[in-house]
């Protein structure tokens, strides 16, 4: 299974960057976006290590939202094994 994360971009170097979330930075790959369709501060979908998509910041709330609730299930599971 394969799983893209929103980050926020934090820095900008195209075709790379980094990115937060959570935290946590990573440096990006951006060259799959139109350089000047990104800046600092934009919401991404992060997947292996590459920005995907461009989304607001709502929509990137929401996916860590469903993230987390699976991750709480996923530690329940653990205890109860």
């Amino acid at each position: 299974m394969c799983v893209g994360v929103p980050m926020q971009i934090v820095e900008i170097n195209y075709p790379s960057g980094v990115a937060e979330a959570k935290g946590v930075k990573r440096k990006i790959g951006l060259q799959l976006l139109p350089e000047d369709s990104l800046q600092t501060g934009d919401y991404v979908i992060i997947h292996v290590g590459f920005a995907i998509e461009k989304i607001d910041r709502k929509h990137a709330d929401e996916i860590w939202e469903y993230l987390d609730e699976i991750l709480r299930v996923m530690d329940k599971e653990d205890e109860g094994a």
